[in-house]
């Protein structure tokens, strides 16, 4: 039986390098696990010949194991119990059944301290039963769906060029306007022509429809938290306590008592994603586990998978109850070929490091650079931050500030997310998109990713007082996520009292920010049309009456709908919005001098020179957040009019101008091109 997983760690507060003392590289608890052999082996913990059934299962201090093999994924005794052959030279234990045994289930039992330990399907399950409780055998051969030896995700010349849309399985495709039958499943987002009560598009379509480049799905790796025998209870959670990392989610299967279907479905998905032209982003979570003495590590390798304080107890950077050890040899290995092989048997195009800085550095460079072996272009991007404090020394952490210590690897801004929306911690709390002064200097600290810049006073930044980014491809710029509050929800608290009207400007200016700044834009699914979750900042297991998409909001708020289409439109035909170097934004990103005591909220700035390419001579880009309208002096020529008012057209259709002086809307974002 699945446990209900009892707090929802993403919320806990994030602690960052500068909040940190350095801490010991080891705990005296965790150096007994130094002299542990390790095994990386391709035959971790199962492997099928034409011959034989094989199994492997790596447990040094192990002194007994046991295989049992099973009729059943969830009920009934074992048909077989081996005792399994120890191999010291590298902490394995081997087995091996005459025979391919597609279609049964095994689990193994380790005695540690003269004690037997509870069942496991061990740590490299690749497919199991209902609840996850036993691994399965099966034909992988057998789920592929047709044409998927020539399934590739979209081709990606540079990081700068994704857009990220995140979204959860269920959030997409539960509410009844959403016009999608396999509401909650992978299947979801492979159905065409699904429509809102009001007859506009849904589910893929959508996204078509929008524009985005990639999916960031939320856990779909096989996680703790719901009960796959009782579906009928619609539990819902986010899916950040992992039970099987490396098998597909049974409750978003059409039938989680079958170990093929969750495998065949999320295939299904993919496939479909790729051929509207859309990537899969995976969002993993291999920082910390669901259980603690209970997890699948701890009943294999008891301790070593863990990180412990001196006193033995678990250490708890992720605010969950413990933290995974990658930096010994076992763990990061696991990571590394976990990743690899979601890459290569479904096809994933990149990955989201829940809660990254709990990884070290050496971990996270092999990372990137053994997926760029399974494909050159698979992005890899994190929260780079912990929840918590850690053994493991600050200087080894994948810290959003140790970004340019890694290679091929993102980080999100938390600057721009703060600055422009205000702070996440204070649902009142304005920012620059709202009105609120003095947060000038972050938001451009957020324009330019992060990156060193002659015009950018970092010393003036809310939250990072230098520039961390050696390039604009390490940066990931957002408002918000599922974590928190949406910026829908956000703005109705922050900006309460004032019409909606105001509200959706703001939102519109955020998100025009996000958008036309340096680095890669994500956004948070629904949001473009207004999406809300009732104002619970925390929904991780929140029913669907609050985290599910209103489809008919899209008709409600369709000037919204229309100008993230805008605004995505015009980023992917405008390479200037996209450059790949710190020295090209530095030399080509102009802002203009603006008092900001005397003219708070204003920003504006020139991508100047055909920038990366622009078939643009210059771009103008203008943000007032403040809620009277500014004036600004565009110098002289002939100018198109790209946004204004609230209003958007990618190739500058909303008229001309001359420059002069221009008056910029309470809450709005002008935009103009000279050809």
């Amino acid at each position: 039986m699945k446990t209900q997983h009892l707090t929802g760690c993403l919320a806990a507060a994030m602690l960052l390098a500068g909040n940190l003392m350095p801490a010991k590289a080891q705990s005296s608890f965790d150096a007994q696990f130094n002299d542990y052999p390790t095994y990386n082996g391709t035959d971790l913990e199962l492997s099928v010949s034409p011959a034989a059934t094989s199994f492997r299962l790596w447990s040094p201090k192990a002194q007994a194991v046991r295989l049992n093999i099973y009729a059943d994924g969830h009920t009934g005794k074992p048909e077989q119990t081996i005792e399994m052959t120890a191999d010291k030279a590298n902490g394995t234990w081997t087995a091996s059944l005459p025979g391919q045994l597609y279609g049964k289930f095994y689990t193994f039992q380790v005695k540690h301290d003269g004690r037997w330990l509870d069942e496991t399907p061990g740590v490299w399950a690749k497919a199991v039963g209902v609840n996850g409780e036993r691994a399965a055998i099966i034909d992988f051969a057998g789920t592929d769906p047709t044409g998927w030896n020539a399934d590739r995700g979209p081709k990606v010349e540079n990081f700068s060029d994704v857009i990220i849309y995140e979204m959860h399985h269920r959030d997409m495709s539960m509410h009844p306007s959403s016009g999608i039958a396999n509401k909650g499943k992978f299947l979801a987002l492979t159905e065409s022509g699904t429509t809102s009560p009001e007859g506009l598009a849904t589910g893929i379509d959508h996204l078509k429809e929008l524009g985005v480049t990639h999916v960031h799905i939320l856990p779909s790796y096989d996680y703790n938290s719901v009960d796959e025998l009782n579906l009928q209870d619609n539990t819902y959670n986010w899916g950040y306590d992992p039970l099987n990392y490396n098998a597909p989610e049974g409750s978003y299967s059409t039938n989680p008592s079958d170990p093929s279907t969750r495998v065949r479905e999320m295939k299904q998905m993919v496939k479909a994603l790729h051929d509207a032209g859309i990537g899969v982003i995976m969002d993993v979570v291999y920082n910390h586990t669901a259980e603690n003495d209970g997890s699948n590590f701890e009943l294999t390798a008891p301790g070593y998978y863990h990180r412990h304080w001196d006193d033995g107890r678990y250490s708890d950077a992720s605010g969950c109850g413990n933290e995974t050890a990658s930096d010994r040899q076992q763990m990061r290995d696991y990571i590394v070929n976990s990743v690899k092989y979601w890459a290569d048997e479904y096809h994933i195009d990149g990955f989201r490091f829940d809660l990254m800085a709990i990884h070290d550095i050496d971990t996270m460079n092999e990372v990137a650079a053994e997926l760029k072996t399974v494909r050159p272009d698979i992005f890899v991007y994190g929260e780079g931050w912990t929840a918590g404090d850690s053994p493991l020394a600050v200087e080894r952490r994948a810290l959003k500030e140790n970004v340019s210590k890694m290679t091929d690897i993102a980080v999100f801004s938390d600057d721009l997310r703060d600055a422009v929306k205000g702070h996440y911690t204070d649902a009142s709390d304005r920012g620059f998109a709202t009105g609120k002064p003095g947060l000038e200097e972050t938001v451009k600290i957020g324009i330019v990713a992060a990156t060193a810049h002659p015009q950018v006073d970092f010393s003036k930044g809310n939250n990072s007082k230098f520039a961390y980014a050696e390039s604009p491809e390490m940066i990931v710029n957002y408002v918000s996520c599922h974590d928190d509050l949406t910026l829908t929800d956000k703005l109705k608290r922050s900006m309460a009292g004032e019409p909606e009207a105001n509200q959706l400007a703001a939102a519109k200016l955020a998100q025009t920010i996000v958008m036309t700044s340096q680095g890669t834009p994500f956004i948070f699914a629904g949001e473009e049309v207004w999406r809300d979750k009732k104002g619970v900042h925390n929904s991780y297991k929140s029913p669907d009456s609050i985290n599910a998409i209103d489809w008919s909001n899209k008709a409600r708020y369709n000037d919204q709908f229309e100008y993230y289409k805008g605004l995505i439109a015009l980023r992917k035909a405008h390479p200037a919005f996209r450059m790949t170097s710190a020295q090209d934004i530095a030399k080509h990103l102009v802002f203009d001098k603006i008092d900001s005591v005397k003219n708070p909220n204003l920003i504006s700035y020139s991508l100047r020179d055909n920038a990366n390419g622009d078939s643009w001579k210059e771009i103008k880009v203008v943000f007032n957040g403040a809620s009277i309208p500014r004036t600004v002096d565009i110098k002289k020529g002939n100018w198109l009019i790209v946004a204004k008012d609230g209003r958007i057209s990618p190739d500058g259709a909303l008229g001309a101008t001359t420059g002069g002086k221009l008056t910029v809307a309470p809450y709005s974002a002008l935009i103009l091109a000279r050809p």
